[in-house]
């Protein structure tokens, strides 16, 4: 990147470059203008080209170990498969947030969370934004929390069979 003072004289090569296309007798140039006016052009499209990289920030969970999350567990199983949690609050010691934020190259960013609480060391309840809404560990984790339910119309066959 270059900085005020380098691009002074860059831009002033450009100007003197299109003085030299439009006063320059009959609008002919000599070819070594044309090859600077050419030259600095190119330089010029330089300076504004800047390289922005994806940021990454927080906790990366893969799917497997979301998975693997099972209610009742202990906080020392969760923290051996997701890891230390990014944040832990001094006032809700039994709450564990998982937070990620995703930025591709200078884009909007993509913050996904997976909030975690506990009761007497327990896992008792999960819940956020973590993963996709198609995955297998996003499918994994509502069949967790709402487990499916025979439907009524089983349980009155059921009913009428006994």
């Amino acid at each position: 990147m270059t900085t005020p003072v380098e691009a002074e004289p860059i831009f002033e090569c450009f100007v003197y470059c299109i003085i030299a296309l439009f006063a320059s007798p009959r609008g002919l140039i000599s070819p070594m203008r044309h090859f600077l006016c050419v030259l600095a052009v190119f330089a010029m499209t330089g300076c504004n080209l800047v390289y922005k990289q994806d940021i990454q920030q927080g906790n990366v969970l893969d799917e497997d170990s979301v998975t693997q999350i099972e209610m009742d567990m202990t906080k020392r199983q969760v923290l051996v498969l997701l890891g230390t949690p990014s944040v832990r609050s001094p006032f809700h010691s039994d709450r564990w947030d998982y937070v990620n934020t995703y930025a591709r190259r200078g884009g909007d960013p993509i913050k996904r969370v997976l909030t975690l609480h506990f009761e007497q060391d327990r896992l008792v309840s999960l819940e956020g934004s973590y993963l996709e809404q198609d995955s297998l560990a996003a499918q994994a984790l509502r069949d967790m929390q709402a487990p499916d339910e025979a439907p009524i119309q089983d349980l009155e066959t059921i009913r009428r069979d006994n």
